[in-house]
């Protein structure tokens, strides 16, 4: 009997994936109850990571983008960038952006392998109201990544051809999100609106810029004014703090970054349509500057998302480098010692983010795929399937 009692707890545990529940398992040493308690089989792994982990790739990929253009030899603007060799240039920026090309294609694989195996919960993900907008992230880290590749150019087939491949799943997620906006009305973007929601317009943002790099300048122009016009309309939304407008837990706080991604972004993209920085790139690179430092002068904000590493800290990164590019085409388009040093401590301070970033994540490998994770957990509301 008690051999038949301890094959069912085995089973048991091995059917609802815990780690803790071989615990109760007797005759179980505490060295492999420790082992099974801090490994992961891949079932594990495919019912704990979602899309906000590609928060990581978009790091990397920001981080590789900024590279290529201050380290860019022979640039056409050479006090914006760092004088080296070209073996140099193209020996950091190849590894950068092949461990960032790695990293996404293995998260790629298993997010895959989540749809497929655990579709069940990707249909939960897609139905809550912060797991559904790191669904763009995937895309916007391959366009990132596209525009950053040492291999390819924009006028290259290959580039135009996975243009297409990344930004149409941005379009379809768009007529979703907004189309949901549209025809529910206010009751619903009030309460589902939230900081990841800036995601979506980042995504029609990074879009629109690849595109301009093609030479597509009606799509880049489609995509710039449907991100934007969304902007505004999350902007005043968030910033009234209407009812529902701030619903995440304080874990993942750091997203409030993406208040000055998005602009900083949108700067870019204007940048590469219009081919100067002019008056419209520059107010949009100053509102992302004045926000950013809005955030720094608030670090109680962000006390209670500090106490322990999660994989949300990620969200501090992207954003930064972000910036820190829109400042390298105002360094370059303004002439002056104060352009070139906000410059300098933007890049340096992405840098050091993203490197810090690396340290705690190789230093804490356990916390990645915690039990409590706000987008798994119940604590968090979901949207119902009535209101999508």
């Amino acid at each position: 009997m008690e051999i038949q009692k301890s094959q069912s707890e085995i089973q048991l545990a091995i059917a609802t994936d815990e780690p803790s529940a071989t615990s109760t398992i007797p005759g179980l040493s505490t060295t492999t109850t420790t082992t099974m308690h801090h490994s992961f089989s891949l079932s594990q792994i495919l019912t704990r990571i979602h899309a906000g982990y590609f928060r990581i790739t978009l790091s990397l990929s920001c981080q590789a983008l900024l590279c290529k253009i201050l380290l860019q030899p022979n640039n056409f603007n050479s006090r914006i960038t760092f004088h080296v060799s070209h073996l140099l240039y193209s020996t950091v920026l190849t590894i950068l952006w092949s461990f960032a090309f790695f990293i996404l294609v293995l998260l790629s694989i298993l997010y895959a392998l989540r749809c497929f195996f655990r579709f069940n919960l990707v249909k939960k993900e897609f139905l809550h109201h912060v797991g559904v907008n790191y669904l763009f992230a995937p895309w916007i880290s391959w366009l990132l990544l596209l525009e950053s590749s040492p291999f390819v150019t924009p006028t290259h087939v290959f580039f135009r051809i996975s243009w297409w491949v990344f930004a149409v799943p941005v379009v379809i997620l768009d007529l979703k999100i907004y189309g949901q906006w549209f025809t529910k009305g206010k009751k619903v973007l009030t309460a589902v609106a939230n900081p990841t929601s800036q995601l979506s317009v980042v995504g029609n943002l990074v879009g629109a810029r690849a595109a301009a790099k093609i030479g597509w300048q009606e799509i880049s122009v489609f995509l710039f004014s449907l991100g934007m016009v969304h902007y505004l309309v999350l902007f005043v939304t968030l910033y009234q703090r209407l009812s529902g407008g701030d619903r995440i837990p304080a874990i993942l706080r750091p997203v409030f970054f993406l208040f000055f991604a998005a602009p900083s972004i949108a700067s870019l993209a204007w940048y590469s349509i219009s081919g100067s920085f002019d008056t419209s790139s520059k107010m949009l690179f100053f509102l992302s500057l004045f926000l950013f430092m809005s955030l720094m002068c608030r670090p109680a904000l962000f006390k209670k998302a500090m106490r322990r590493f999660s994989i949300a800290w990620w969200a501090y990164s992207y954003p930064i480098t972000m910036l820190a590019l829109a400042s390298t085409r105002y360094a370059q388009e303004v002439n002056g010692e104060i352009p070139h040093a906000i410059m300098l401590v933007l890049s340096a301070l992405s840098v050091l983010v993203l490197f810090a970033l690396l340290v705690f994540t190789a230093l804490n490998p356990k916390m990645l795929l915690p039990d409590d994770d706000p987008i798994l957990v119940i604590s968090l509301p979901a949207l119902s399937s009535s209101t999508v």
